[in-house]
């Protein structure tokens, strides 16, 4: 009877019936941890550089702003403002009359401007990313990194 049941279709026998043996799951434990061990620092590195980003960005919407107030307010920039993480900065008149403007700041972001007379500067930086990128109305034509690590350092050093 045992023979017949072993022959019908659909039926193995009980000893092909096993389970993976501890070796192949640990082989497929070590292939997961190694896939994660490259992952997460890729990860981490596509993370920085979106950060970075985002600030290079704040600083180039913060040059339109300048420029809108400037003309909104006869030829004049806005005096000098020091941002904090995360808020939009209020561009207001040096002399006290005129009108406002706003610099708006992503999430994580530090903006930070400095009014140099007839001409501006600006510098901002992402905590996350780490590197600060500033734009000097007097000498520079596009948005680039500072050599300086600290906001407070680019805005007194003029990059």
């Amino acid at each position: 009877m045992t023979a017949l049941l072993r022959r019908l279709p659909g039926r193995e026998n009980d000893r092909d019936e096993r389970g993976f043996t501890l070796i192949e799951l640990l082989v497929v434990v070590v292939i997961i941890g190694v896939l994660i061990a490259i992952a997460v620092p890729l990860y981490s590195n596509y993370k920085k550089g979106a950060a970075n980003t985002s600030a290079s960005s704040d600083v180039r919407g913060a040059i339109s702003a300048v420029e809108q107030f400037y003309t909104a307010n006869g030829n004049t920039y806005p005096k000098t403002k020091v941002g904090d993480k995360s808020q939009n900065v209020t561009l207001e008149p040096e002399t006290g009359t005129g009108t406002n403007g706003t610099i708006t700041v992503s999430e994580g972001n530090t903006i930070s401007f400095k009014n140099n007379g007839s001409s501006y500067l600006i510098c901002g930086q992402n905590t996350d990313g780490g590197t600060v990128y500033f734009y000097n109305s007097a000498s520079s034509k596009s948005v680039s990194k500072s050599s300086q690590t600290t906001l407070a350092a680019c805005i007194t050093s003029g990059n």
